[in-house]
């Protein structure tokens, strides 16, 4: 182990840590299981003596955070791990929550602004006040599930982890029914805005538990001398510093700004004066594409840090892995933003109704991973499992092309619902799994946060692809269904979900809009089951790996 700077005031632990290594050159007695006595010529009045399991420290080459995590698990109780899990259940429920409503609300929120068409364009960029909301609720969010699924891992076995991550993302069972029935009795009762605003109260005293959790469980770590605290000895600019070129500032911004302003305009150009020649919308694919070019030769020669380790994708598991993230995130958004939308315009569903279909994957993965975490801690195999999600969900959504018509009937859709949540949370545990499987613990943070990248990239492109066909085929689908007499209305009706939903069922206006509805659905759809078909080929650059067989952490964990 590395020997740390210490002041005088580290005496005691340090002699602590003395005391606890010397257990390593103790002995114990133990009987042998058949209850004869094995003795030598040294020990012939006793048991034969065996020495004890050596005290556990660190990985002593391993990063500073993994040290720090190894030690907290190193020192904690059997009850204090079951309190962490117990308060990331609790954690991810309030997201959980908090995710449902934003599913549910979001259309009639965009509709406020009268642009309910761009409701893809706020998760790549979109108005001013609404967009800086939804880039601190993302960035903490993001940062807050990304965090839980890094310690979920840390604090369990390989072959177990397919488990614990079922088990910490349970509660979108609860909040599927729970957030879609709150949703609208915000809408109806209260307003949109407090539906997002309580959470600012709630989410922080779910938070504190966990935190003091680990923060008293690394002081324990720290008084019995497995891990010391050290000083950087930088001052506060230096730190800045010195975490802008760790966490790499300039190539986060390099890359989100590039894949911005590049992936807009397709969502954007229908509205432009001109179309796709209208001058911004031509200079933003130019700039958006030059800078992706920047941060790509940046990250390959001048980054000290790269925030995306490419030293991970010389592993094709990790590649099959992220590639298979990507994929099933543009899939899944080249449709699904719109669909609460469609749901309560062409199926004539209320609000909470309307949720409680598009959340049917949350309460059908909550079931299923249980099952899929325990048939993998069985086998301590997962690649299989693929084989058989991949066809059912490209089917599911294939029939989903067929079943979205104008006022079919809604048990279909809940069908293909169930189909593709059952290959959709399956492809959800089987990357995490293949990406963890191929690095050690010391890179498991890094390979979550490739993967996480890897499936925003995809969303973004997902909500980029929905947003182009839709801007492109619905507004005109609707001047030709509507009746002549509405054509005035048109741009309010486009911009408007409320004013869509105003119209009596079962009237030409009512019908004319749901025509456009399905003939915007329909091409979603399709363009999403194609580029799900890319999925085969990465299933077999995903190794068939044997959890059980790979030991990764350390002390006391699930």
């Amino acid at each position: 182990m590395r020997t740390a700077r210490r002041s005088r005031n580290a005496s005691e632990p340090s002699s602590r840590f003395v005391s606890l290594v010397s257990l390593c050159h103790h002995h114990h007695r133990r009987r042998n299981p058949a209850g004869d006595r094995k003795t030598d010529a040294a020990a012939q009045d006793g048991p034969a003596e065996e020495p004890e399991k050596p005290f556990e420290l660190p990985t002593e080459d391993a990063q500073k955070g993994v040290q720090t995590i190894e030690a907290v698990t190193l020192t904690w109780s059997k009850p204090s791990l079951i309190a962490v899990f117990i308060l990331m259940f609790l954690l991810y429920f309030v997201n959980a929550f908090q995710a449902s409503i934003l599913y549910n609300l979001i259309p009639y929120v965009t509709s406020d602004f009268e642009t309910h068409s761009l409701l893809t364009v706020i998760y790549i960029q979109g108005h001013l006040h609404l967009c800086a909301a939804e880039v601190f609720y993302t960035i903490g969010f993001g940062g807050m599930t990304y965090s839980v699924d890094v310690i979920t891992a840390d604090a369990s076995k390989l072959k177990n982890r397919g488990l614990a991550y079922a088990f910490t993302s349970s509660p979108y069972m609860i909040t599927a029914f729970a957030g879609a029935k709150a949703s609208e009795d915000f809408y109806e009762g209260i307003s949109w805005r407090w539906a997002f605003g309580i959470f600012a109260i709630i989410l922080p005293f779910v938070a504190a538990p966990l935190f003091v959790v680990l923060k008293v469980n690394l002081h324990k770590a720290r008084q019995q001398g497995i891990i010391f605290r050290e000083s950087s000895g930088r001052s506060f600019l230096q730190n800045v510093w010195h975490y802008t070129l760790e966490f790499d500032a300039l190539g986060v911004v390099l890359f989100a700004g590039g894949l911005t302003v590049f992936l807009l305009p397709f969502t954007l150009a229908d509205t432009a004066p001109n179309g796709w020649s209208t001058g911004y919308i031509i200079a933003m694919i130019v700039v958006g594409f030059v800078v992706l070019v920047a941060f790509g030769i940046y990250e390959a020669k001048l980054a000290p840090r790269p925030f995306i380790n490419f030293t991970l994708l010389s592993d094709r598991t990790v590649v099959g892995g992220c590639l298979l993230c990507m994929t099933y995130q543009i899939s899944y958004y080249c449709w699904n933003s719109y669909f609460t939308s469609f749901l309560q315009v062409v199926n004539n569903l209320s609000v909470s109704k309307a949720g409680y279909v598009g959340s049917t994957f949350d309460v059908v993965s909550g079931v299923l991973l249980l099952i899929v975490g325990m048939v993998i801690r069985k086998t301590g195999y997962f690649r299989w499992l693929l084989y058989f999600a991949v066809p059912l969900y490209i089917l599911a959504q294939g029939l989903m092309i067929y079943f979205r018509r104008p006022n079919g009937y809604i048990g279909y859709i809940v069908m293909c619902q169930i189909f593709i949540s059952v290959g959709g949370s399956i492809f959800i545990i089987c990357e995490q799994l293949a990406v963890l499987a191929a690095v050690d613990h010391q890179h498991i943070a890094a390979g979550l946060a490739l993967l996480y990248v890897a499936g925003n990239v995809g969303g973004a492109i997902g909500n980029t692809i929905s947003g182009a066909i839709w801007t492109n085929t619905f507004r005109n689908a609707l001047a030709r269904y509507l009746p002549e007499s509405e054509l005035p209305n048109l741009q309010d009706i486009y911009d408007d979900l409320e004013v869509q939903l105003s119209y009596e069922v079962g009237t030409p206006e009512r019908l004319g809009i749901q025509e456009a509805y399905g003939y915007a659905q329909t091409r979603m759809l399709a363009a999403g089951t194609g580029i799900m078909t890319l999925s085969f080929i990465w299933i077999f650059l995903i190794k068939n790996i044997n959890l059980a067989k790979k030991p990764q952490v350390k002390g006391m964990v699930f």
